[in-house]
């Protein structure tokens, strides 16, 4: 982990980002913009909270960071959960995104995974692991399968187990069960349209309900890596780039 103490500055792909001021500003806020602490919706450790609908930030890509910060501020994509985050957005300025993104890309590689018996148990559908896992990795494909039905793997972009593939592609393995259920719902209506090239929206439209269910329960769960996978993950693994300067 990234220490943040002081005048702590990193540098990401060439550009300088202070992890004090996004350390500041995702737990205080910027109150002088009308900005809440960050950690109000998406908790101390950046884990997200499926009882508000708030996805995990920690870890899962810097750059996917900025540019979702930059989309929600610009109006390009707008936060249909809790209907805050264009104007969050709107009151930081560009330097404060790239912070708020290093210091998320700080946290140590840890999970908080989606309670799915308490989901279920407070009525939220829930689908099967093992059904999500083969669309997750394989996709469904096929020349049996229709074109109406066809869908890619998530791995052929996310990563094994949707671990991330920097800098476009973010980590969605681990990412929160309401949170995912919600995109894919989104991506699949085209409410939701800023992904590259279209991509996301070509993918989900050919999931059905249970497809998203099913995605989503696996991927809340996944495992980063597994013996044989042919990687270990570490926190260099996933700050990648950001080296620490002083």
């Amino acid at each position: 982990m990234l220490a943040v103490s002081g005048a702590s500055f990193a540098e990401a792909g060439g550009v300088s980002v202070n992890l004090t001021n996004g350390k500041n500003i995702y737990e205080n806020g910027k109150p002088d913009t009308g900005v809440p602490a960050c950690a109000v919706c998406h908790g101390d450790k950046a884990m997200g909270n499926d009882g508000m609908g708030s996805p995990r930030l920690a870890n899962i890509g810097y750059v996917y960071i900025v540019k979702q910060l930059t989309n929600f501020a610009e109006d390009k994509r707008m936060d249909t959960v809790m209907q805050q985050m264009n104007g969050i957005a709107k009151g930081l300025s560009e330097q404060d995104r790239r912070d708020l993104a290093a210091y998320e890309n700080s946290f140590p590689r840890a999970s908080e995974l989606s309670d799915l018996n308490a989901l279920k148990a407070d009525g939220k559908k829930i689908g099967e692991a093992y059904k999500g896992e083969i669309l997750v990795k394989y996709g469904r494909n096929g020349p049996d399968v229709a074109a109406k039905d066809k869908v890619s793997a998530c791995v052929s972009c996310h990563g094994y187990n949707g671990r991330g593939a920097d800098p476009v592609y973010p980590k969605i393995g681990q990412q929160k069960y309401v949170y995912l259920v919600g995109q894919l719902t989104n991506w699949r209506s085209a409410s939701r349209t800023n992904d590259p090239m279209g991509q996301m929206r070509a993918v989900a439209h050919n999931l059905t309900d249970d497809d998203i269910n099913n995605v989503a329960t696996f991927l809340s769960q996944a495992p980063d890596s597994t013996a044989g996978d042919g990687m270990d993950v570490d926190n260099q693994t996933v700050l990648k780039n950001i080296k620490a300067v002083h």
